[in-house]
């Protein structure tokens, strides 16, 4: 049995805005382990959609740019109406993830060993990473109370595996990039166990442009941590 027949029951959902240049690739590598991959076109102004018709992905489109959460609950909402669906990743579009590591991830939920599986670049590794992110990033995780609480090493890392009940359950409020804190507020708050898989994230000129900058991302770590220091 292939790969992709050993997941027909997971759906990978691939938040898009102006990814041309890697959106085609991005999503061939994913076909290649998992069958299912829904792409949500967060009104991107260039060839995006295109370039993920072309491929076997289901496309979904907003007609504007809402924000990478708003994009991820749109995904999830469309896998989880798919019959069989049983297991659901988020997968980057930039190129900065493996796919054999969100395997990983779904081995993990798989197996029972956890309900939500989150990679960590800190217990795996970040190509090419330059020391500022580093740094921020470890700020971002010490300034959230979930995040403590859950004993992570890495908050905003977009590669995550979760089974039905969690997926279900997640109700993404936050539209744009403090989407990822607001996820581990809400794996935090609820009865989930949660766990980190060592993952590899791959950072190159193009997917560094592409991030939102340094300071914009502890402020907003810091107003959500505010927000759930009750959670």
């Amino acid at each position: 049995m292939s790969r992709a027949d050993q997941n027909d029951d997971v759906w990978v959902v691939v938040p898009v805005h102006n990814e041309q240049q890697m959106i085609g690739a991005v999503v061939d590598g994913l076909l290649e382990a998992f069958p299912n991959v829904v792409c949500v076109d967060d009104g991107s102004t260039d060839g995006s959609a295109a370039a993920v018709a072309a491929t076997g992905a289901h496309l979904v489109q907003h007609c504007v740019n809402l924000g990478q959460g708003a994009a991820l609950q749109t995904g999830l909402s469309y896998a989880l109406r798919q019959p069989g669906a049983r297991w659901f990743v988020t997968f980057d579009a930039d190129g900065q993830h493996r796919v054999d590591d969100a395997g990983a991830l779904v081995d993990a939920v798989r197996s029972g060993r956890c309900d939500a599986a989150l990679g960590s670049r800190f217990l795996g590794a970040a190509t090419g990473m330059s020391r500022r992110k580093r740094l921020a990033l470890r700020a971002a995780v010490a300034l959230s109370p979930a995040a403590r609480r859950l004993r992570l090493t890495d908050t905003h890392n977009g590669l995550r595996a979760f089974g039905r009940p969690v997926a279900e359950r997640l109700h993404i409020t936050m539209n744009r990039m403090a989407h990822a804190s607001e996820i581990v507020a809400l794996l935090a708050a609820g009865p989930w166990r949660v766990e980190e898989v060592p993952v590899t994230v791959r950072y190159t000129a193009y997917s560094t442009a592409k991030g939102q900058s340094l300071l914009n991302g502890v402020n907003i770590l810091f107003d959500l941590s505010v927000r759930h220091t009750g959670a």
